[in-house]
């Protein structure tokens, strides 16, 4: 079956019931982080070809005629660029896109590139939300996990980053590396949030196949962590945060304040909400409900595509309607106010309490999940096992 081109498949024509967001992929790093599999390069000779290529993607990039509230600058770490260049990117964007004028600009930063300088001048560019992949302060943690700043200068970096008027400060920490104890763990948490950032992430360590990390996970070089401690590491997590005063909202995310609280990450709850988005820049993905875009992960055939004048997609899927059920379910079920039935069942024509009677009555008893006519969400308890659960409310027939 031909899929629309990418410019069609963005023309809604219902009335948009949420701001759509837009994703911009820096690839560059200082080095490769042994755990990360997203899409990066350690040559930065070409800093200035893609930024020339990326000017060219926003400018023929579809959705122009949508409202957008959210712009994410994502890699890679965008931190590495000058702060003209990310001044420049967020012009372009901005004159491109109908972007709100109150729109929460997230820039995501290694505390190694930071300085009160830049971080000056990226506030100035209009950087209103600031995400720093901190990971732990834990030195021994950081060499294992191949970060480049220690410690203090994760702490460092967000001390600055408050003295030059960030208000909005997100720090990124890992839980589930091999040999950390719960008091460690509880000690990261601690320097966490002595801080006083607006939203913490909590993200448990994942092997992927490809990464360093993972390869030598094969050669058996060390004994990933059992799930059983993992599981009491996130529960610590949740508790030990919540006496601080940050709400939990999704898995791995907590925010300062209440549920309804301002400091969530408005962008990240697209992705779970599947709400459109734009990707630009290699290995960005774009979605509109329900095809999804996949651009090149090449930063040489990205730069080549669009001096050709093509958007750079090498990739679409069409969902039907089984998969978009999976992803709503799967995605929704991420959110800790879980996802309302009622627009699932009239979106899919379906009556989900009906379909999967069965496994909800069995997890209800094990209080995993808890339902009513207008919800369906995951206990504290439930989280645990979000992804056996969620197999078990996607299995069509």
């Amino acid at each position: 079956m031909n899929l629309p081109p990418l410019k069609e498949a963005f023309i809604i024509k219902e009335p948009q019931d949420e701001p759509a967001g837009i994703y911009i992929h820096i690839p560059f790093c200082l080095s490769k982080c042994s755990y990360c599999d997203f899409f990066s390069i350690t040559d930065l000779s070409f800093k200035g070809e893609f930024l020339n290529a990326l000017s060219r993607e926003i400018i023929l990039s579809p959705g122009k005629h949508l409202k957008f509230d959210s712009l994410y600058i994502g890699g890679g770490t965008p931190s590495i660029l000058p702060p003209e260049s990310i001044a420049e990117i967020i012009d372009k964007t901005a004159a491109a896109f109908n972007l709100d004028s109150n729109a929460e600009i997230t820039m995501e930063a290694n505390p190694a590139t930071l300085n009160r300088e830049n971080l000056k001048q990226f506030k100035m560019a209009g950087i209103n939300r600031l995400t720093l992949g901190v990971q732990s302060f834990d030195c021994k943690n950081l060499k294992f996990l191949g970060r480049l700043h220690s410690g203090k200068e994760g702490a460092y970096a967000v001390e600055i980053a408050r003295k030059c008027d960030f208000e909005n400060i997100n720090i990124d920490l890992i839980y589930g590396i091999p040999g950390q104890t719960e008091k460690m763990w509880l000690k990261d948490l601690q320097q966490g949030v002595n801080l006083e950032p607006t939203h913490l992430s909590c993200y448990m360590l994942t092997f992927e196949p490809g990464t360093e990390m993972g390869k030598r996970l094969q050669k058996k070089d060390f004994r990933p962590m059992p799930e059983s401690r993992i599981c009491n590491l996130m529960n610590l997590t949740t508790s030990f945060v919540a006496s601080k005063g940050y709400t939990r909202y999704e898995i791995s995310n907590y925010a300062l304040g209440t549920s309804c609280s301002d400091y969530r990450s408005r962008h990240n709850r697209k992705y779970w909400s599947s709400v459109p988005y734009i990707g630009l820049g290699p290995s960005a993905h774009s979605f509109i409900e329900p095809v999804r875009y996949k651009n090149i992960s090449s930063v040489k055939e990205y730069i080549k595509s669009l001096k050709r004048e093509e958007l750079p997609v090498e990739g679409k899927e069409l969902l039907n309607k089984n998969q978009r059920m999976t992803e709503e379910i799967l995605l929704g079920l991420r959110e800790t106010n879980g996802f309302n039935l009622l627009n699932f069942n009239q979106k899919f024509k379906t009556d989900f309490l009906k379909k999967f009677h069965d496994p909800i009555k069995t997890l209800e008893k094990l209080k995993f999940i808890q339902t009513n006519k207008n919800r369906c969400k995951l206990t504290n308890q439930g989280i645990l096992y979000h992804n056996s659960i969620a197999a078990m409310l996607t299995e069509f027939e």
